[in-house]
């Protein structure tokens, strides 16, 4: 929710609160800046009781940093709201998913994170519903994030009723597993390129639909539709890995969301808009959740941190690819040019997918 109301809500702040292109893209940035920062933290954090507790901030904070954002039409203070949001997604994304992976691994059971992710689809599906009845009720800019605070004080109290247990302390063993940094090294620079497909689709999935003449006022219904893809994609991507193994699912993903950048761009149809929601909702989630599920079995002594450092790089993509972004919508009315560069930085993270496959096939030879 601290992340994902934003962007419902991008095009009401333009229209009502003097936002433009290049600062709803800064905003954006200061976001995963936030997050990056959250993520070197969770990199340098052992102790799983620390580990727990910011876990359990971290769920505090992103109702604190929806709050800041209807306070005043200010800069500054939407700024700050977005790093503590982007605070908070990484507390619920690393810590969270680092707590949820050991606790399946120590208890026996298969260790993806399928379930886990499925808060990912349902925030986005209540942002896009809680944007559509808000509307409704002709609530202004200030009026839909308050709205989206009262939505947030249950989710609160169910993430503190159902956190992961703390789990018990490292040892000298457990910490002696680490993947091949080579491969470790490919794996960053893939993750690198899921980022930047991630977050420019995150941030301007409305405001593209509604910048299109003949889709105006269709824009929370694509990102409803993100939502609905995403929240059985995780359990989908979960059994295609099973079935053909983390690589080549992580390949198909790359590929289906090539697709899903593409088809916008080629044509400003409903149809084309509609569909590239629904493949982008439907492949973000599995590559997020297949990638930290693989690098954080490989590290099971404390999968959170190294899930933390892998996303280091994701987090890069998150601060450059939107401002860049908002910039070039900026000064060519459209967001065009940013929809091909996308497509082109996620075919680079395909071939290095295709590249670690070949590696772990070498290494089996």
């Amino acid at each position: 929710m601290a992340r994902f109301a934003y962007t419902p809500l991008l095009p009401l702040m333009q229209q009502q609160a003097g936002l433009s292109d290049a600062m709803g893209g800064t905003l954006a940035a200061v976001n995963y800046a936030g997050y990056m920062s959250g993520a070197l933290i969770a990199a340098l954090i052992d102790d799983p009781r620390w580990r727990s507790r910011l876990y359990l901030w971290g769920m505090v904070l992103g109702l604190i940093a929806t709050a800041l954002m209807p306070l005043a039409p200010s800069l500054p203070l939407w700024a700050l709201s977005r790093y503590l949001g982007g605070l908070s997604g990484a507390a619920g994304m690393l810590l969270g998913s680092g707590l949820v992976l050991g606790f399946l691994m120590r208890a026996g059971k298969r260790p993806e994170l399928g379930v886990h992710f499925l808060g990912l689809g349902l925030g986005i599906v209540v942002s896009a519903l809680g944007a559509m009845a808000m509307d409704q009720l002709a609530l202004d800019w200030a009026g839909h994030w308050w709205g989206f605070v009262v939505v947030g004080l249950p989710l609160l109290a169910l993430a503190v009723w159902w956190r992961p247990p703390v789990p018990p302390p490292v040892t000298a063993t457990s910490t002696a597993t680490a993947p091949d940094p080579r491969w470790m090294r490919w794996m960053i620079a893939g993750y690198f390129c899921a980022g930047w497909g991630f977050v420019i689709s995150a941030t301007f999935t409305v405001a593209i639909v509604e910048r299109q003449p003949l889709l105006r006022g269709q824009g929370p219904w694509a990102w409803l539709l993100v939502g609905l893809a995403a929240t059985p994609a995780v359990f989908l991507w979960d059994r295609i890995a099973r079935r053909l193994g983390d690589l080549n699912a992580l390949l198909a993903a790359f590929a289906l969301q090539i697709l899903s950048v593409v088809l916008p761009a080629l044509s400003g149809s409903l149809a084309a808009a509609l569909i590239g929601a629904l493949l982008y909702g439907a492949t973000f989630i599995g590559l997020v959740s297949l990638t930290l599920a693989l690098v954080g079995r490989r590290s099971p002594g404390n999968p959170g941190k190294a899930m933390a450092r892998l996303t280091l790089s994701y987090g890069v993509a998150q601060v450059t690819a939107p401002a860049l972004a908002g910039a070039m919508a900026q000064a060519s009315g459209s967001y065009l040019a940013s929809l091909w560069l996308t497509a082109a930085v996620l075919t680079v993270g395909m071939a290095i997918m295709g590249r670690l496959r070949a590696l772990e096939q070498n290494a089996t030879a």
